[in-house]
C-alpha cells in the first residue's frame, strides 16, 4: 500500500489539496483535506503502514490516454517502435495510448492486428491498444471485426480500440472516398469512429498549382494553403454530417481551424456522441512559425494561423475540444529536412504534450481541470476504461509533476528513437517527477 500524502490532487471536477491511496494496482481512496474527516481517514490508512510518499503540495493528474499516436511498428522502425516510443509517452505522463493502422503492414485485418497485440505484449512503459483501419475495400471486414471479432486469430472486439478513417491521405495513403464504404462505416454503432479529415480533390488542386510555380521546392509557408482550411472544412463538414444522420460516435481528429470548431458546436446539438480533438502542435505553432521551423512543423493538416491558434485556445478553455491527440508521428531528421515534396509529414511530440497543456493553461489562465478532462478523463468515457481517472477503483496510473518548475526542450532529453522534436529550444512549464501504472513507477526525473 502507497499513501500519496499532501498533494494537490487534479480532476475534470476540482483542483484540490488531499491525498491518494493505492492499494496494489489500484486506487483505494481519494481523501480531500475539505472533508470533515480528513485527518481520520488519513491516520486509518497510516494505522495500516503504507509505504507514505509526502508530496509537499506537488500536483497530481491521472495518468494520459493518447488515442492518436503512430509508433511505426511493425514496418518503420527505423523511425520508431513500440518500445522507444512508450518510454517517450512514460516521460510525457502518457500511461496508455492508441496506436494508428497506417504501418507496414497496414492494420485493416485481422491477422495485421493480431501480429501487433504479440509485439505489444512485452511492453511495460505504456498501455498500447490498437485502432482497425478502414479502406474502400476492407468495409465487410472491418464490420465483422468490430462486432464479432475473428475465431481464426482469437481477435475478439475488445481487443479493438477504434476505427480510423482517412478522409484525406496522409503517411500510408489509406485515403477511403468512396460514397458507398464511408455510410456503411459511419453506421457502426460498436466502436467509436476516427476521422482524420482534409478533402483530396481541393489538396491535389493546390499541390499541382504550387508545383507548377516551384517545381518540388515548394516554400514550407505554402503548406498552410496545399493542406488548406478549405479542404478540413469541406471534409470536416461531410463527416459531421454523416455523424448526424447515423448517430455515429464521431471523433473529429487533429482539428486545426476556427470553423470545424463552430462546426463541431453545431453538430453535437445534434448528436452528444460527437467530440472534438485537437492536437497541441495546433496549440502551440502557428504558419508565422513555417519561416523558422521549415520542415519540422510539416504536418497534416496543416498548422494554420495565429486566430485560429487562439480559437483552439479558447475552445480547450470552454470545454468544446474533449480530447488531446498528440498524432505523435516519428520521422528521422534526415528524412524531414529535405525539400517541401520529399519532407514527410508529422511531429514526434508526445514526451512533450502535458507539459505544452500546462504552459497554455498557464498562459490563457485555463484551470487544471480542463486539462485533467482533456489529458485523460473524456477518453476514458468514449473508449469505456476503469482508468484515466482519480477515482476509488480506478487503475493508478498517475502523473507526479512540479507546476512551479519550468524547463526548456533538449535533445537529450528525448526518449523517442528518431531523437528530435519541433518543442526543442522552447520553455514549458510542469516538471513531471514520477508516472506510475498500476502503482508501480515507470518513470522517474531523478534517474533520467
Amino acid at each position: 500500500m502507497i499513501l500519496l500524502e499532501n498533494a494537490i490532487i487534479v480532476t475534470g471536477e476540482k483542483e484540490a489539496e488531499g491525498s491518494i491511496v493505492i492499494d496494489g494496482a489500484k486506487i483505494a481512496e481519494v481523501i480531500y483535506r475539505s472533508e470533515e474527516d480528513y485527518y481520520y481517514q488519513l491516520e486509518k490508512f497510516r494505522n495500516k503502514k503504507p509505504q507514505i510518499w509526502n508530496l509537499e503540495g506537488k500536483h497530481i493528474i491521472a495518468g494520459g490516454i493518447d488515442a492518436h499516436v503512430h509508433f511505426r511498428e511493425p514496418g518503420l522502425t527505423s523511425k520508431a517502435d513500440m518500445q522507444s516510443e512508450s518510454r517517450a509517452a512514460a516521460a510525457g505522463g502518457i500511461t496508455s495510448v492508441m496506436d494508428m493502422p497506417n504501418t507496414i503492414p497496414p492494420t485493416t485485418d485481422a491477422t495485421a492486428l493480431k501480429e501487433k497485440l504479440i509485439l505489444a505484449s512485452g511492453i511495460r512503459d505504456c498501455r498500447i491498444s490498437f485502432h482497425i483501419g478502414a479502406t474502400n475495400d476492407n468495409i465487410e471486414e472491418v464490420c465483422r471485426l468490430v462486432a464479432e471479432g475473428d475465431e481464426a486469430t482469437g481477435i475478439t472486439p475488445d481487443d479493438i480500440a477504434g476505427v480510423k478513417i482517412f478522409m484525406g491521405s496522409s503517411t500510408g495513403n489509406m485515403l477511403v472516398d468512396d460514397n458507398v464504404a464511408l455510410e456503411r462505416l459511419f453506421a457502426i454503432k460498436e466502436k467509436p469512429i476516427l476521422v482524420h479529415c482534409e478533402d483530396e480533390n481541393s489538396i491535389r488542386e493546390n499541390l499541382s498549382k504550387a508545383m507548377a510555380e516551384y517545381g518540388e521546392n515548394i516554400p514550407f509557408p505554402h503548406h498552410e494553403h496545399i493542406r488548406s482550411r478549405q479542404a478540413c472544412i469541406r471534409s470536416s463538414a461531410k463527416a459531421l454530417e454523416l455523424a448526424i444522420k447515423h448517430g455515429t460516435k464521431l471523433t473529429l481528429c487533429h482539428i486545426s481551424t476556427k470553423e470545424e470548431i463552430e462546426m463541431v458546436r453545431a453538430a453535437k446539438v445534434h448528436n452528444h456522441e460527437i467530440t472534438a480533438e485537437t492536437s497541441c502542435n495546433y496549440l502551440w505553432f502557428c504558419n508565422e512559425d513555417y519561416h523558422r521551423a521549415g520542415s519540422r512543423i510539416k504536418c497534416n493538416p496543416s498548422i494554420k494561423t495565429a486566430d485560429d491558434r487562439q480559437a483552439l485556445r479558447n475552445a480547450l478553455a470552454e470545454g468544446l475540444i474533449d480530447t488531446i491527440g498528440s498524432d505523435h508521428a516519428p520521422h528521422l531528421l534526415h528524412e524531414k529536412d529535405n525539400s517541401y515534396c520529399k519532407a514527410p509529414s508529422g511531429l514526434p511530440s508526445i514526451q512533450q504534450s502535458l507539459p505544452v497543456l500546462l504552459t497554455v493553461a498557464n498562459q490563457e489562465n485555463i484551470p487544471l481541470t480542463r486539462i485533467a478532462a482533456v489529458f485523460s478523463e473524456k477518453a476514458s468515457d468514449i473508449y469505456g476504461l476503469k482508468r484515466g481517472r482519480i477515482a476509488k477503483g480506478y487503475d493508478a496510473d498517475l502523473v507526479i509533476f512540479d507546476y512551479d518548475k519550468s524547463f526548456t526542450v533538449k535533445s537529450d532529453d528525448l526518449r523517442s528513437k528518431c531523437r528530435w522534436s519541433p518543442y526543442e529550444g522552447q520553455t514549458l512549464k510542469g516538471v513531471i517527477e514520477t508516472v506510475l501504472i498500476d502503482g508501480q513507477i515507470i518513470f522517474n526525473h531523478k534517474q533520467h
